[in-house]
């Protein structure tokens, strides 16, 4: 191998570590936080309280499991970007949830979180006022 061939061989690795991190930089999106106050109850993947069939499905074809930290939205939450996949704080609760069903068009500023198939756990629960947080993509 000849000294130029040697030279190159020997940058490559720092050149395409400047190449991914340039990849890197540029794909960055800026995000914001919001934050808000909304009514959480709690649901279940029982056939009673929901689609008999298929109990454990959600809207968006997610297969909700117990165990899974899993919240469903209203429909308006949807538009403030509480999407598919989101994840979200519960200032109240450990953890963080996923967005993975949205609940019916009557409902306003309401999260439900889902509790697996423990029906008192959720009657435990109740309805109360929660303060929610989430990261979204900056409008320009």
């Amino acid at each position: 191998m000849s000294g130029v061939q040697s030279k190159i061989k020997n940058s490559m690795p720092v050149f395409l570590a400047i190449i991914s991190f340039l990849v890197m930089v540029t794909d960055c999106k800026e995000t914001e936080t919001r934050e808000m106050t909304v009514t959480a109850s709690a649901f279940n993947t029982l056939p009673a309280q929901t689609h008999r069939d298929h109990a454990e499905i959600g809207a968006w074809g997610d297969t909700l499991k117990p165990g899974m930290k899993a919240i469903a939205v209203s429909r308006d939450l949807i538009e403030q970007g509480l999407t598919h996949n989101q994840l979200v704080e519960i200032k109240e609760l450990p953890g963080k949830y996923r967005v993975l069903d949205k609940m019916h068009s009557r409902w306003k500023q309401k999260i439900d979180i889902y509790m697996g198939v423990n029906r008192d756990r959720a009657r435990e629960w109740g309805t109360k006022k929660v303060t929610i947080k989430w990261e979204v993509e900056k409008q320009e």
